[in-house]
């Protein structure tokens, strides 16, 4: 893919975007923060999405495949907690598969082949590295972030942006 931009002294400048730039979901609801991210995430080279809250980032994890997610806890509606509970059961489950033949009735398809469909068709959520970034940083929510799947588990007080993008690179290598 190529993007244009045109330069602040009016020279087209010309990005050519690989397809196997990192994809990024971060999901935050501080404006703030939102902008000063995906500032820094977008000059790394990262493909970066924004859900504001916990029901957008469900949506669009299920919708489209990322590299990793950026996640806050305190969010409206659905908190971090709740999205890294739901993650945890929609993580590819062995498919319930049923075949009709022209001449019979359903048929129960053997477990060898439930297998490998499930081998072929994999979800979006599959493979996905989560990173958590909050404010909640009692040591019992640590503890419980890296339960529920998080490989770090990052206090934005602890954090400047550009150690957080650092943090971000070592995940994804």
């Amino acid at each position: 893919m190529i993007r244009i931009f045109i330069s602040n002294i009016g020279f087209p400048l010309v990005l050519l975007v690989s397809s196997s730039m990192k994809q990024i979901l971060l999901i935050e609801d501080d404006p703030f923060l939102i902008d000063i991210y995906t500032t820094k995430l977008k000059e790394e080279g990262f493909s970066i999405e924004v859900a504001t809250g916990g029901e957008e980032g469900l949506r669009k994890l299920r919708e489209k495949k990322f590299d990793l997610l950026v996640l806050d806890i305190v969010l409206p509606k659905i908190d971090g907690w709740e999205i890294l509970e739901k993650l945890k059961t929609e993580l590819p489950k062995e498919a319930k598969v049923k075949m009709r033949t022209k001449f019979s009735s359903p048929i129960e398809l053997p477990k060898e082949a439930k297998v490998k469909m499930r081998t072929k068709f994999s979800s979006p959520i599959k493979n996905l590295k989560i990173i958590i970034l909050s404010n909640l940083g009692q040591k019992e929510e640590v503890e419980k972030g890296l339960r529920l799947g998080a490989e770090k588990y990052l206090i934005k007080a602890h954090y400047t942006p550009t150690e957080v993008v650092e943090e971000i690179k070592q995940v994804l290598k």
